[in-house]
């Protein structure tokens, strides 16, 4: 194993000396790699997906001759374009099992990465505001609770002690039934986490290539053999496509066809208020979830827009209609001015669970369709992936959610416990 570059520690007068010549003498988190002509695996895909796997194969596996191949910055796509979400109270045996291990390694994983992540574990709360939700929401408990999860139901009262902006009155438009308790669900730093994974990715000797776009998958004799790049062809025996929206368009030249539609979500964020959310709610009837950053910002996103597409402008529609739920739960939040607001291009399949595996040529692997859901899932999906490719036992985890189970009809249907396809 490479040696470990020590961590630089900055004073305050470090600090006020790089301030002064204008942040020149900061020292890189990861190096600018070059493409090298060949590497043991190439991962198509600098997000978290990607870096993550990358990183787990070189530690837990010791593959370290690996290229991760990033079509612009690392971290530019959805890894930047989300709400931070973290949960695990999901339905399926095997969503359950999925996102379990992600949220138990997420919540040492500033510790293990030496990068603050600014992992939040404030709790999370999904309202029900109608009987047949209670119902949903109840079966997930239960659930959960038979797999190890930690989630309970709650009754009105407790949600308005944990929720105190909420409005409950008696003429409310949606009446409160009660809601799905997790307390360790929260937030973290979406980009601190990329960032953190590709800082330890490359002191185990990993190469980050970016601002290099893959062009198309080279094989010979049914079996991989390469990328062809913008900045020249490099070979490779494994390669991993980890480019979510992008993935159909890039295994289509191998005559792969993948179950995926591209929509956008949006999400905005509000001007910085003194804190008053202390855990990230919620409201899948209403098409609404919010939570608090630790700037003061009011983080708020809704459903994806109605259009399959890839534009990240999204849609001023969506933007209302998710504004207009908001209100109705918050409105104190009316006279709140929103500050920015952004979308992102999400890849959804038919059961709004995740495409992982191999794709029946030798060395061809995948791992996309997360939807709404990548986010909370990076170190799961990256620890099961690695294991995957690298033959570990820990394969177990993503094997379910091969692209053969639509040929078979076994879905692992999450459309309802996604949550606002969240």
């Amino acid at each position: 194993m490479p040696p470990r570059r020590p961590t630089r520690r900055y004073t305050l007068t470090s600090l006020l000396k790089e301030a002064r010549r204008q942040h020149r003498g900061w020292e890189p988190a990861w190096p600018k790699a070059e493409p090298k002509a060949s590497y043991e695996i190439v991962i198509a895909g600098g997000g978290g997906h990607g870096l993550a796997t990358a990183y787990y194969l070189a530690k837990l596996h010791g593959i370290r001759n690996i290229a991760v191949v990033e079509k612009g910055w690392l971290g530019g796509g959805n890894a930047a374009r989300n709400t931070a979400i973290i949960r695990s109270d999901y339905l399926r045996p095997e969503s359950m099992a999925l996102y379990r291990l992600s949220h138990s390694l997420f919540e040492h994983l500033s510790t293990e990465l030496d990068f603050n992540v600014m992992y939040s574990p404030r709790g999370l709360v999904e309202l029900a505001y109608t009987r047949q939700h209670m119902e949903l929401l109840a079966r997930t408990a239960d659930a959960n609770t038979h797999y190890g999860i930690k989630s309970w139901m709650i009754p009105p009262d407790e949600v308005r002690k944990l929720l105190p902006l909420l409005d409950d009155g008696p003429h409310k438009r949606y009446p409160l039934f009660g809601a799905l308790w997790q307390p360790r669900g929260g937030i973290a730093r979406h980009d601190a986490v990329i960032w953190a994974y590709a800082r330890m990715a490359a002191q185990l000797g990993i190469d980050i290539i970016e601002n290099c776009e893959i062009e198309r998958i080279e094989t010979i004799g049914g079996r991989i053999s390469g990328v062809r790049t913008s900045r020249g062809t490099i070979s490779a025996g494994t390669v991993l496509v980890a480019t979510a929206a992008d993935t159909p368009a890039l295994l289509a030249s191998l005559g792969i066809n993948l179950p995926i539609e591209p929509v956008a979500l949006q999400a905005f964020v509000s001007e910085p208020l003194k804190p008053a959310l202390d855990v990230v709610a919620i409201a899948g009837e209403v098409e609404g979830y919010i939570s608090q950053s630790d700037k003061g910002e009011l983080v708020i996103g809704g459903a994806t827009d109605k259009a399959p597409g890839y534009s990240r402008r999204g849609a001023f529609a969506s933007i209302e209609d998710t504004a207009a739920s908001m209100l109705e739960l918050f409105p104190s939040l009316s006279r709140v001015r929103m500050m920015r607001h952004w979308a992102g291009t999400v890849d959804i399949t038919p059961d709004r669970s995740p495409i992982i595996g191999a794709l029946g040529l030798q060395g061809l692997f995948v791992n996309c369709g997360w939807g709404t859901g990548g986010f909370k899932a990076i170190p799961g999906s990256g620890y099961g992936t690695a294991s995957l490719i690298a033959g570990g036992k820990a394969a177990h985890v993503v094997a379910p959610f091969g692209l053969d189970r639509f040929r078979q009809g076994r879905l692992i249907d999450e459309s309802a416990a996604s949550a606002v396809a969240h």
